[in-house]
């Protein structure tokens, strides 16, 4: 069963377009950063560190893919919380402080909900004939 499921998400990457992605990254930096607080309260520092570091992962890939040409401001703005993030996740590793998680767990949902309304704004520009992409979709597309 464990094959059809990889194959189902190998596939799923696949097809996805760069924003469906952006949404599947937030979604997993999300799912480990609550396996990381289980661990932690299970006192399982082994998938403790793993979880924190699957997060931290894509938190930095957040970071180094920002394009600050085009997002100028938004972009600053986003390279610091990505920053915030990783600091809170490296202490609560260190500290064991599920609190911290528990932070950035609330900082990458709100980012999360953020990216599908631009998306979504996005998308009803194009079906009503705006050819012209928002900023804020623009930056989503360049940081992917």
């Amino acid at each position: 069963m464990n094959g059809y499921v990889n194959q189902y998400q190998a596939n799923q990457i696949a097809t996805a377009s760069k924003e469906q992605i952006l949404i599947l990254l937030y979604d997993g930096a999300i799912r480990f950063s609550r396996q990381a607080v289980n661990a932690m309260n299970d006192n399982d520092m082994a998938n403790k560190g793993k979880y924190i570091g699957k997060t931290m992962a894509i938190i930095a890939e957040f970071a180094g893919s920002l394009n600050h040409e085009i997002g100028g401001m938004i972009s600053e703005n986003l390279d610091a919380l990505y920053n915030f993030m990783l600091k809170e996740l490296s202490q609560a590793n260190v500290a064991n402080d599920p609190e911290k998680i528990e932070i950035v767990i609330t900082l990458l949902k709100d980012l999360r909900e953020t990216w599908v309304e631009a998306i979504e704004i996005n998308n009803k520009a194009k079906a009503t004939g705006d050819s012209s992409e928002s900023p804020h979709t623009q930056l989503a597309a360049s940081s992917i």
